[in-house]
């Protein structure tokens, strides 16, 4: 193995494609293609369903939300409510423990007058001390009457004033209820819907999920398809490596073509074949050059990106036709050992390790 850190070469790296009237009698396993297309039509459609009822359920998530605030904010306020109920309660029986009390002054002071009402004028004049002491005896008499009226009166107008505010309160505290009640049947309005909603949605990638499993499947049975027509095992002699095919590696360069319409010995080759019998991917058929690759792949839903990941091809746009190489290993710091065929234009199998940030194109093949 060569250990390269980046590429300086420019050269014109490549194979080009030769049309199906070349292949003969190439098995390229069209009905696993159409099985696959189908499935994922299918897919394509479950998948719009169940887009459409996720947001159909964050609606319903964020309503629900909303209504949750609300309900706790009612909640809040029906506590300080009752609150309040509450402390007019108590100050309504402090008003009535204070009435009770007076009543009971007002009761000994009637009683107390009573009793000196059998006592004669004259009788309470000779007990004065002169005629100003009974003046004063009398005058005391009625101030304490008209004292205990008057503490009645207003003790009994607080209660009525607290009375009237804890009504208030009380028919505060039934209207927060009634509002809170029908939230919460709003709440429960929604949490059905959502319920309801989550459950096709999970029904829709059920099917999705299934479909995949299928897809794999069939994909898998159609790398075996391949596999099974390559005439051999690998190669040994000094133009082969990497496992590749003795039928293809020890024939001259671009004398015979693959299962995927590509000559023998080129890069495109010898990647298709990799993805397909080492890394157990589908290829489609006669994805072209190696820079025709990547829009090739997307017709067939295959995605790419820039990050590399053990058993994708990394596909080099340098010259007429670009370089394909299989990733076959992933350092730590970003760099990459790749495999390949052709890199020298001698039709040979090489490994070389590239540094990171190479600016390869990744095709995840599956």
């Amino acid at each position: 193995m060569v250990r390269y850190r980046y590429f300086i070469s420019t050269l014109l790296i490549g194979a080009v494609m030769i049309g199906a009237a070349f292949v003969g009698g190439v098995v390229r396993a069209d009905q696993f293609d159409q099985k696959i297309a189908a499935l994922q039509a299918q897919n394509d459609k479950n998948q719009a369903q169940s887009d459409s009822l996720g947001a159909a359920a964050a609606n319903y998530q964020q309503a629900i939300n909303i209504l949750s605030s609300k309900i706790d904010s009612l909640q809040n306020s029906i506590v300080k409510t009752q609150a309040q109920i509450d402390d007019l309660q108590n100050q309504i029986k402090k008003a009535q423990d204070d009435l009770d009390r007076e009543k009971k002054v007002l009761g000994d002071n009637i009683r107390t007058m009573y009793l000196e009402g059998d006592i004669t004028t004259l009788e309470i004049l000779a007990s004065s001390k002169n005629l100003s002491d009974f003046v004063n005896k009398q005058q005391y008499r009625n101030s304490v009457a008209d004292k205990l009226k008057e503490t009645l009166d207003t003790i009994n107008a607080l209660k009525a004033q607290l009375t009237d505010k804890q009504n208030q309160q009380k028919q505060l505290l039934a209207s927060l209820q009634k509002q809170q009640n029908d939230l919460q049947s709003q709440e429960n309005q929604k949490s059905q819907l959502l319920n309801a909603t989550e459950s096709q949605k999970a029904a829709f990638d059920n099917k999705i999920s299934s479909n995949n499993a299928q897809i794999a499947s069939l994909r898998a049975q159609q790398a075996a398809a391949m596999a099974a027509r390559f005439g051999g095992g690998p190669g040994r002699g000094s133009t082969c490596g990497g496992g590749y095919p003795a039928a293809y590696c020890e024939a001259p360069q671009d004398s015979l073509v693959d299962n995927w319409g590509m000559f023998n010995r080129e890069c495109v080759s010898y990647a298709a074949w990799a993805m397909a019998v080492k890394y157990h991917h589908y290829v489609p058929y006669g994805l072209g050059n190696a820079n025709q690759w990547p829009s090739g792949a997307a017709a067939y839903g295959i995605p790419e990106g820039s990050t590399p990941k053990v058993g994708s091809v990394a596909i080099w746009f340098v010259g007429a036709f670009g370089h394909a190489m299989v990733v076959d290993y992933v350092y730590p710091d970003g760099s990459i050992l790749v495999s390949q065929y052709n890199y020298s234009f001698n039709g040979t199998y090489s490994t070389m390790v590239v540094g990171p940030g190479s600016g390869f194109t990744f095709i995840y093949f599956r």
